[in-house]
């Protein structure tokens, strides 16, 4: 039997994404980011955003149906980002992604933006099945969650202020490094001697939860002292002090969450996991234990529109069709599916 022919659109921030996917195969993946729009203001400005998305979102839609050689009316179903996200901003494509379906009389599924993530890795790799541990983490959420099986989630830590993408984007705009921080730091790290600097790894007696505020005040406090000081290390040295930092975090954390649960597969997904350090920490370290590792490829771990096309074929296949009076939530939360 044929796997349903799925539209994902994903409004959730500030990239405008959609894409066309029928089981594992992605037909048609489209972009429109609006990093540019942002920098100058060193972060992402929801109203600014929303605009964007307006402007974006038919042209994408109607670009990723030609990519993928089919027509909107072929659509098994349309789904969209209900949330967690900026309010305006998900309401753009929502209430396009559901006009659409309404109009091609096809169901509509409002997909958790963070289920998406769950359901990147499985777009690149089929052997990748729960039970899990997946680290999820992006400018707005650091979490670990526990996949028990699809659509039954334990969140075991989270962070309870910062999370890593926006504690990059903090440390780098106060670098100087641009936005956004992540791709910034990961590149001005190059060739950088992290054991220069040992900045404070935070919450050592949560073994789940992270706090990333704390090293955002470390750096800054730092480098101003040795600003006055007259001993700045060089920029690549601090950088891959603070990367370091974060990764070692994320990496310790997630196989705490491996030990405590006995599962043999860890995922992972959100922005953050494009950084390489962290890419070649979680490898080692699965190497190391004989921990199968699943990692989205770096275009995946952002937002795109086939992990909510791919999370959006599952809810269809369980009859989770999404009610046109339900509307977006800016604080869906994993434990609310």
């Amino acid at each position: 039997m044929s796997r349903p022919l799925i539209l994902g659109v994903e409004t959730s921030c500030d990239e405008t994404g959609v894409a066309v996917v029928r089981g594992h195969e992605i037909l048609a993946t489209v972009l429109s980011s609006q990093i540019d729009a942002h920098a100058r203001f060193g972060g992402v400005v929801p109203e600014v955003a929303a605009r964007a998305h307006v402007e974006a979102i038919r042209p994408m839609v109607h670009l990723a149906l030609r990519q993928a050689g089919v027509h909107s009316d072929q659509l098994d179903a349309v789904a969209a980002t209900r949330g967690p996200g900026l309010i305006g901003a998900l309401m753009v494509g929502y209430s396009f992604a559901k006009a659409m379906a309404w109009t091609l009389d096809t169901p509509f599924v409002g997909v958790d933006h963070m289920e998406g993530h769950l359901f990147a890795p499985r777009l690149e790799h089929e052997a990748f099945a729960p039970p899990a541990v997946v680290l999820l983490a992006s400018g707005g959420h650091s979490q670990i969650v526990h996949v028990k099986s699809w659509g039954e989630y334990e969140v075991l830590g989270s962070t309870i202020d910062d999370a890593a993408g926006e504690a990059f984007d903090k440390i780098a705009r106060f670098m100087g490094l641009g936005f956004p921080g992540g791709p910034a730091i990961d590149k001005a790290a190059e060739g950088g001697d992290a054991d220069v600097v040992k900045f404070p790894r935070a919450l050592r007696d949560r073994p789940y939860d992270f706090s990333f505020s704390g090293l955002k005040t470390s750096v800054v406090t730092y480098l101003e002292k040795a600003k006055a000081a007259g001993s700045v290390p060089p920029l690549p040295d601090v950088a891959a002090a603070v990367q370091e930092a974060i990764v070692d975090v994320l990496v310790d954390k997630t196989f705490n969450a491996v030990e405590a649960t006995g599962v043999d597969r860890v995922a992972g997904g959100g922005g953050v996991l494009a950084n390489r350090r962290l890419r070649v920490r979680l490898e080692e370290e699965a190497n190391r234990r004989g921990i199968a590792l699943y990692l989205p490829s770096p275009a995946l771990c952002t937002d795109n529109g086939a992990m909510i096309a791919a999370a959006g074929e599952f809810r269809l296949e369980r009859g989770d069709v999404t009610p046109w009076s339900v509307d977006v939530s800016s604080s869906l939360r994993l434990s609310d599916l």
